[in-house]
């Protein structure tokens, strides 16, 4: 009986779910995060799922915040730069431009090492790769007495140009490796091949940053697992959509800085080629966070530069990893209703976390969250919260509101009702991010909603936001963990080859595009999967002279056809749609994306048996307020719901992770796969 397991971690709570390959039944377990050791939560989970984990032969993925919460956290080892003679300054000089052009008080981000732990060696490399200057060691024995002397754990090399040769940092690498065994060496030229100095930097340092945090991590989380009986192979999931060894996420950990998010979506793309729904805008709301993003025919899209820590007036730090366009905000169900400087009222970005968590929970939060609100409307279960495993407490959650609202003068349900509010403007204007500011109108879009708080939202900003349908998968509450077991194996290899296109063009395209899939191959090959082995080509394309470019699909016919049109008129189209305009000018590309794919087998999504002659009742009705209104509402248990199944709001749909509301006018229907398809039927245009 094999079984395959996917975990992620969130900031509040763990998921698991498990896939029996006999029965064809998913198992589910959900259990509070564990944030001095991650992977006490995950062992913690496999024990309440009762799965029988010597059958775990095939499969086991893991996404976690690991990554991001030691950057954000800045819990990472004490770590080293080597890098060319004269380029010492690098992390400290920046970009010039500046995110905020009239604040005048502006200071760029800290380094995340000091100055006097970047070192300069004696080697130079022109934008070709070809040497100048041979690379000179003689310095490095100083620079490693150095290290020892202020405890240094990692060293980050990144030399000048290396994108275009890596011998010189290899050879750096290697005498590093042999004089000095207990240091993690870090190359450039293994984590990107795209130019962009600092870029280049940033992204070595801080994956050096994190490299023995991740590797202990994952090490601890090996070896629980082993001890109970796991033998599958071991994935983790990373930011680009796919999953990978645990021993390659160990050397190039920035791979999956963003890989819970990530999981959502590619869960989200398989349900909507199952029911034919290629236009996606997703909401995954945990305890922590919500984040979104947008599926446009059926593709994710992907930026090759990610950035943590930017905002409206932070450069932040720029990471050269391709990494699923996510946006992200503090305003999850443990996110907490407060007051910032300036007297407005917003809800996150700090977060009550699991523990103590939000006020209702009893365990010792004493701020208002979003759980509360929604606790005092009428909407949540008190008695069914994680399906019975937490009580919630209404007096709790009433005590901390109330003193928020006397200062405020007005009553504790109106507050309640207007934090639901709040954080749902807040989530319309995260969806917008990556709609509207993308081109893209979210009128023709499906919003795909999930994690525990996501269809308690969704209707609602689906509403103010013009969108025609929600769509609730089943098992929302633990959708992330579901997606990875939908994942495939994915490589990224990009190169920074700056060519017009030309009649030229095609042959050093071909040739570029050919040595990448040779390296793709020999990568899937020493991981044992050189068959099945899918590419997709991608171009970073610019007109001449400007900076900023646009990611070109390239069909592999275009590459035989000695004409270029086809090509230069999608650059057009995606020009226009990202900046409004389009020029007459050469068109010139700047690197070139190979994405590789292995397949991996998967569940099977299975249609789900009508119930001839049942008719659908209610559990109970209560009082709620939903929207602008209260009224009493009936309220169904999901599971009792059969495909085919039609319900007419207002309506609240109960299950052990997830709660969905139905609002009034909107209409439910249950599809043949159990999903939950909501038709909103009175949309505005917010």
């Amino acid at each position: 009986m094999p079984i395959s397991v996917a975990t992620d971690v969130g900031g509040t709570f763990t998921d698991l779910v498990g896939y029996d390959w006999h029965t064809g039944e998913f198992i589910v377990a959900k259990d509070s995060t564990t944030a001095d050791d991650f992977s006490r939560g995950i062992l913690s989970a496999l024990v309440k799922s009762r799965l029988p984990t010597r059958s775990v032969k095939r499969y086991f993925a893991n996404g976690s915040t690991v990554v991001i919460n030691a950057l954000t956290e800045r819990k990472g080892v004490r770590t080293a730069l080597f890098t060319t003679r004269g380029f010492r300054d690098v992390l400290e000089i920046q970009r010039s431009n500046r995110p905020d052009i009239y604040n005048f008080t502006y200071s760029k981000p800290l380094a995340f090492i000091p100055r006097e732990l970047s070192f300069e060696v004696r080697e130079r490399l022109d934008a070709n790769g070809q040497v100048i200057e041979k690379l000179d060691l003689a310095e490095l024995p100083a620079h490693i007495r150095q290290c020892r002397k202020k405890n240094v754990e990692a060293i980050a090399v990144c030399f000048l140009n290396a994108y275009g040769n890596g011998v010189h940092e290899q050879k750096c690498a290697e005498w590093i490796g042999k004089h000095a065994p207990e240091i993690l060496v870090c190359c450039s030229h293994e984590l990107t091949q795209e130019y962009r100095e600092y870029e280049r930097a940033n992204t070595t340092v801080l994956n050096s940053y994190v490299q023995p945090v991740v590797a202990r991590y994952l090490a601890n989380l090996e070896s629980g697992l082993r001890k109970v009986g796991v033998s599958g192979q071991l994935y983790a999931m990373a930011s680009n959509g796919g999953v990978m060894k645990f021993s390659q996420a160990k050397r190039a950990p920035i791979q999956v800085v963003e890989s819970g998010p990530v999981a959502g979506a590619i869960g989200a793309c398989a349900i909507g080629e199952m029911i034919g729904e290629s236009n996606l805008l997703t909401l995954d709301v945990g305890g922590t966070t919500a984040k979104t993003t947008l599926i446009h025919k059926g593709q994710l899209r992907i930026n090759s530069d990610y950035f943590i820590e930017k905002t409206l007036t932070s450069a932040g730090y720029p990471l050269k990893v391709p990494c699923l366009d996510i946006v992200e905000i503090g305003a999850g169900g443990g996110s907490i209703f407060n007051r910032d400087e300036t007297g407005v009222l917003r809800v996150g970005p700090v977060s009550a976390g699991a523990v103590p968590g939000p006020a209702s929970y009893g365990r010792g939060g004493t701020k208002p969250t979003v759980t509360d609100a929604f606790l005092l409307t009428g909407i949540l279960n008190p008695n069914y919260f994680l399906g019975g495993d937490i009580h919630l407490s209404k007096q709790r959650a009433y005590e901390a509101f109330a003193s928020e609202s006397r200062k405020l003068g007005i009553s504790v349900d109106r507050l309640a009702q207007g934090t639901v509010r709040l954080a749902n403007s807040q989530i319309i204007n995260a969806l917008k991010l990556v709609s509207v500011k993308r081109g893209y109108d979210p009128l023709n879009f499906t919003l795909v909603a999930y994690g525990g708080g996501g269809p308690l939202h969704a209707s609602s900003v689906a509403r103010q936001l013009g969108i025609p349908k929600v769509l609730i998968p089943r098992l929302p509450g633990v959708f992330s963990a579901w997606g990875m077991l939908m994942a495939d194996l994915r490589r990224d290899f990009l190169r920074t080859q700056i060519m017009l296109v030309d009649r030229a063009c095609r042959e050093k395209l071909k040739s570029t595009f050919a040595e990448l899939e040779q390296q793709a191959r020999k990568a899937f090959s020493e991981e044992g999967r050189e068959e099945q082995i899918r590419m997709e080509r991608f171009v970073d394309a610019r007109y001449r002279g400007q900076e900023h470019s646009v990611k070109v699909p390239v069909a592999e016919a275009a590459l035989k056809n000695q004409d270029m049109k086809v090509l230069r008129r999608d650059f057009d189209e995606l020009h226009q749609r990202a900046y409004e305009f389009t020029l007459e000018d050469q068109m010139e590309i700047v690197t070139c994306h190979l994405v590789a794919y292995a397949k991996l087998v998967k569940p099977a999504i299975r249609r789900l048996p009508r119930r001839k002659g049942s008719r659908t009742k209610p559990k109970e009705s209560r009082l709620v307020h939903l929207e602008d209104h209260a009224a009493r509402v009936e309220v169904f248990e999901r599971s009792w719901l059969a495909p085919g199944t039609r319900l007419n709001g207002p309506v609240v749909v109960e299950e052990p992770t997830a709660t969905t509301i139905v609002n009034r006018g909107d209409r439910l229907q249950v599809d043949e796969y159990g999903n939950l398809q909501i038709e909103i039927l009175q949309r505005s245009r917010g």
